[in-house]
């Protein structure tokens, strides 16, 4: 029997981090213990008041069934109080938010309710996979913009030609930025409502590194900004080191979030409720998410620092739990990426490239770059420092 698998899972690739997965199965078969920076997944643990709320939360829900396809009541409520503190904005819980499996199924998922077959979706290039991966499977085709460090790694409206901004219901933003680590300005994101209010698109941010940063002011939220013809996506997988929960949610404008709804019904039947109460317990208390900032500054600072001691420019961010290093003369994206996995250093990294695509002309924005995650711990960051600092290019 012929098995052949559709188009659309034909036309993708291997996803990016499942390489790397492989990449680190590699060198443990030979008995090097790389120190992996290549996925972006937090080793520190959620706080405790987090674990204990899952405990009782199990208990709480014992004879529960399918939880609320929204979110509950008091979850979805968690949310807009944070958001108030956090950003102050007002959300209505019961129609400008609802819980989502993570941000990933999310970002996925968003494309379906808003994406014909044919149809132009405006993607920021590097970007998340999802972007574009939703966006073929809505069938729709992505328009990608390149992010360059001559612009700050900002959206360039201007690489945007008007037929496209025209034809485009949809465009993804991501700032703070993975995996530049660039965050946006007022000025940007005033901007960028501006270019979407012109053509009649709606704004996709997602946010899920906004609590992830090093500078006196916080990012901010594109619903600061605006509300009309916005959707922002969080998650507490980075905020609070979740990431194996599945838990965050969408908001914004209504009329948004009541047509996403749809499409999530017919998909999933909600995040369960022990989850969420976690989730509350998570977003009640700020304490743990400073305690992890501050330790990502010091793992951002000590790598950072001895990649420039060996002779790279300095490419400390000011958000986000990655580094976006520019790669030596002479080396591709791919060729510094295995330099690194060399056992003499036996660091994995993800290239550029291969969280990349092709902007038109043969451009790929990643080529030059390596993303490092910084999610080891400050041990094993200090030792893949030291070794990098001692390294020859």
């Amino acid at each position: 029997m012929n098995i052949r698998p559709s188009k659309r899972v034909r036309s993708i690739g291997s996803y990016a981090f499942a390489e790397v997965d492989r990449q680190v199965t590699k060198l443990r078969e030979r008995g090097i213990e790389p120190v992996d920076f290549g996925v972006g997944d937090p080793t520190i643990p959620p706080p405790p008041a987090v674990r204990e709320a899952v405990k009782e939360g199990v208990e709480r829900h014992s004879t529960a069934g399918y939880p609320s396809y929204i979110g509950m009541e008091r979850y979805r409520q968690a949310v807009a109080d944070w958001s108030g503190r956090r950003f102050n904005i007002e959300l209505d819980p019961e129609t400008e938010v609802t819980s989502t499996i993570g941000s990933k199924e999310a970002v996925f998922h968003f494309a379906g309710a808003f994406v014909d077959p044919g149809d132009v979706v405006i993607v920021p290039t590097p970007g998340y996979p999802p972007y574009t991966r939703g966006t073929h499977f809505a069938g729709g085709k992505p328009f990608y913009v390149p992010l360059l460090e001559e612009n700050g790694f900002l959206i360039d409206f201007d690489a945007i030609p008007d037929d496209v901004a025209r034809a485009a219901p949809l465009m993804w933003v991501n700032y703070p930025n993975s995996p530049t680590g660039a965050s946006a300005p007022a000025e940007f994101l005033e901007r960028l409502v501006a270019f979407a209010k012109k053509y009649g698109i709606i704004i996709a941010s997602d946010e899920a590194y906004s609590e992830i940063y090093f500078t006196a002011s916080p990012p901010q939220s594109l619903l600061e900004i605006e509300r009309d013809g916005v959707v922002v996506f969080q998650s507490l997988s980075k905020r609070s080191a979740m990431t194996g929960y599945r838990i965050g949610w969408a908001a914004g404008d209504r009329r948004i979030i009541d047509a996403f709804k749809k499409v999530k019904t017919n998909i999933d039947s909600g995040t369960p409720d022990f989850i969420q109460e976690a989730a509350i317990a998570a977003l009640a208390d700020e304490a743990h998410v400073e305690t992890a900032r501050v330790e990502y500054g010091k793992k951002r600072d000590m790598l950072a620092g001895a990649l420039s001691e060996s002779g790279l420019e300095d490419c400390r961010p000011d958000a986000t739990i990655y580094l976006w290093q520019k790669v030596p003369p002479g080396y591709s994206s791919v060729d510094f990426a295995t330099r690194l996995l060399e056992p003499d250093i036996a660091v994995v990294t993800t290239p550029g490239t291969w969280i990349s695509d092709d902007a038109g002309g043969g451009l790929n924005p990643g080529e030059g770059f390596v993303r490092f995650a910084l999610v080891p711990d400050l041990a094993d960051t200090q030792d893949a420092a030291e070794k990098i600092a001692a390294a020859n290019w």
